[in-house]
């Protein structure tokens, strides 16, 4: 019998989770796990991993729930919640679902019974909301870093002002990815929620405006404008520590907003507590919703970022190039999206492929790090520098000792330093195979052992690099 009603709550859960979008489902829905159906209560018991969930699905999804318990058991089925409430001792704590209150037909209004409204203004005209149209939930890619704040932006985008994730405060290094998150989060706003007013703007010109606005004796519009929005989104808020008339008119702007359950994103690239100058009243009313961190992305979700790229932009990069753009961008979506394109630019002007030579040249130039991996380019010139030999004389076939010696030199700082096979360090260096590398590779290693004078060379043109160990 218990199978049939877990088949029946598999059908609940089809049910729902084509009414839902499908991050909502896999978010509120696919940690719930059915545990038993009582026929006599018609109530079905579910364990859900926290009480925060419990309450986030009684007050947004009841009804939906509801409706797909009854479709599924045919009966007027009742909820109960088994929750969680100690992970670490096994406790647990079981309460029952509210259900979805009656709705009654509200009075008509009337001009007798209409309630004067002192917010009231006049009706506020139609608004550009500065969104890009192009950075989106769809192409901002989920990985370990950044999947509670894209969770979290895709549910104030469903209940934009009506979770308690308000205000939204996310912060990170530059290049994380925090102005495409919540630049997406206004833009499924506004797709879901047409009539809503949602603007996104910059701390820099936020201030600008408020300048303005002084200069012109206009403060009193200027603050009566921001009262209309809806939803407001804020970036780069640590470039107000210096203005404290900028903070307090924000912070009326920012009490008014939330008083009238208005939703608030906001987005630094520091904590609310290192935001030095701003007055405490503002940093408490910060830190009253949620805080979510944004943490560059790892190795693994720049390879995805790239991939995401090159299909979007129909680019053929091999896969060794990826992995290297990957491994050496530092973990900046903005500096992935430059190497891509001066990738392509260099590609489509010299009508040349896109490989790790060229991957190597662009990251030189694009990617400016005081801790820069090396390139086999930066060990062919510091190895041909030290024994005033050309790379001409390294790339070609002769066999003359002086161009042995350098060649196998590079090979073994390449194998040494860089993260690249021995056939793709063969291939770069004068078009050798693996085996040669190899070989190199050894034949540099056994005269270390016994050669003081070539351990002290070696040394030398290891120093040139200026690794920071």
């Amino acid at each position: 019998m218990q199978k049939s009603h877990q088949a029946l709550w598999d059908k609940c859960l089809h049910l729902i989770k084509q009414n839902v979008a499908e991050q909502t489902y896999k978010t509120w829905f696919e940690p719930i796990v059915f545990e038993s159906f009582d026929e006599k209560l018609s109530t079905v018991l579910v364990q859900v991993p926290s009480p925060y969930i419990y309450e986030y699905l009684e007050q947004y999804y009841v009804r939906l729930m509801a409706w797909a318990l009854n479709n599924s058991f045919n009966a007027n089925v009742k909820l109960q919640y088994r929750l969680v409430v100690d992970r670490e001792n096994g406790k647990t704590q079981t309460v029952e679902g509210e259900g979805p209150a009656a709705i009654d037909a509200p009075p008509a209004t009337t001009r007798a019974n209409k309630s004067p409204d002192v917010l009231a203004a006049a009706m506020p005209q139609q608004l550009n909301p500065q969104l890009d149209p192009k950075k989106t939930f769809d192409n901002f890619i989920e990985g370990d870093s950044n999947k509670l704040p894209r969770t979290v932006g895709l549910s104030i985008a469903e209940h934009p002002g009506k979770s308690t994730f308000n205000p939204f405060f996310v912060f990170g290094p530059s290049g994380c990815g925090k102005t495409h998150l919540i630049n997406a989060i206004g833009v499924d706003c506004k797709k879901r929620y047409p009539q809503h007013r949602v603007l996104y703007v910059s701390a820099r010109l936020f201030q600008v405006q408020y300048t303005d606005a002084v200069r012109q004796n206009t403060t009193n519009d200027f603050i009566n404008f921001y009262q209309t929005i809806d939803v407001l989104i804020v970036d780069d808020i640590q470039e107000w520590m210096n203005s404290p008339k900028t903070l307090d008119t924000f912070f009326h702007i920012f009490d008014h907003l939330f008083r009238l359950g208005k939703q608030i994103i906001l987005a630094s690239d520091r904590p609310p507590v290192d935001l030095d100058g701003v007055k405490d009243r503002l940093l408490t009313r910060f830190s009253c919703g949620l805080i979510a961190e944004l943490e560059q992305p790892n190795v693994q979700l720049c390879i995805d970022i790239l991939n995401m790229k090159c299909r979007r932009d129909g680019l053929k990069i091999p896969a060794d190039v990826i992995q290297f753009i990957a491994q050496t961008a530092n973990g900046s979506v903005r500096d992935l999206e430059g190497v891509v394109n001066s990738l392509m630019a260099y590609s489509i002007v010299y009508n040349s492929a896109i490989d790790m030579h060229l991957a190597e040249r662009i990251i030189k130039r694009a990617v400016k790090v005081d801790n820069h991996p090396l390139t086999i380019d930066d060990i062919l010139e510091k190895v041909c520098q030290h024994y005033g030999v050309s790379q001409q004389n390294v790339f070609s076939k002769s066999r003359k000792r002086e161009f042995v010696q350098v060649r196998q030199i590079s090979m073994y700082l390449a194998q040494k330093y860089t993260k690249m096979p021995a056939s793709r360090i063969g291939q770069l260096i004068g078009g050798r195979d693996h085996s040669t590398v190899l070989h190199s590779c050894s034949a540099v290693e056994q005269r270390l052992k016994v050669d003081k004078s070539f351990n002290a060379e070696i040394s030398s043109i290891e120093n040139s690099f200026k690794l920071k160990q």
